[in-house]
C-alpha cells in the first residue's frame, strides 16, 4: 500500500507561481513512476505531467509546457510540480499518482497509476 499526501495548493493571481507537492509512502521510491493529474470544473480528469524513477525522463501536456516543471526527490520520497505564470484556466484540483514501473508509458492514462493522493486545490483568479 502506498500513501501519497499533497500539499501546497492555493489561491493565487493570474500570472503567479505556486509549487506542490506529494510526499510517499512507496519504497524504493525510485521504482516508481509519478504523474501528476487535475481535474478542472465540468472536465474529464486529464494528464498534466509525468516523471520516471530516476528522474531522468518527464513528459507534459501541451497546455502546462514552458510553464510548469516536475521534479523528484528521491531521498525525501517527494514529488513536485512548479507552476509559473499560471492562468485561470489551470484552476483545477490536483492528484499525484503513483504507478510500479521504470518508465510512464501512456502516462496520460490514469487508469496505470494504482495509488492517488487525495488532491489539493489550485485557484487562478484573473
Amino acid at each position: 500500500q502506498v500513501q501519497l499526501v499533497e500539499s501546497g495548493g492555493g489561491s493565487v493571481q493570474a500570472g503567479g507561481s505556486l509549487r506542490l507537492s506529494c510526499a510517499a509512502s512507496a519504497n524504493p521510491y525510485s521504482r516508481w513512476c509519478m504523474g501528476w493529474f487535475r481535474q478542472r470544473p465540468g472536465k474529464e480528469r486529464e494528464g498534466v505531467a509525468a516523471i520516471s524513477g530516476t528522474g531522468g525522463s518527464t513528459y507534459y501536456d501541451d497546455s502546462v509546457k514552458g510553464r510548469f516543471t516536475i521534479s523528484r526527490d528521491n531521498g525525501e520520497n517527494t514529488l513536485y510540480l512548479q507552476m509559473n505564470s499560471l492562468k485561470p484556466e489551470d484552476t483545477a484540483m490536483y492528484y499525484c499518482a503513483a504507478r510500479h514501473d521504470s518508465w510512464p508509458l501512456n502516462w496520460r492514462n490514469g487508469d496505470e497509476y494504482a495509488y492517488w493522493g487525495q488532491g489539493t486545490q489550485v485557484t487562478v483568479s484573473s
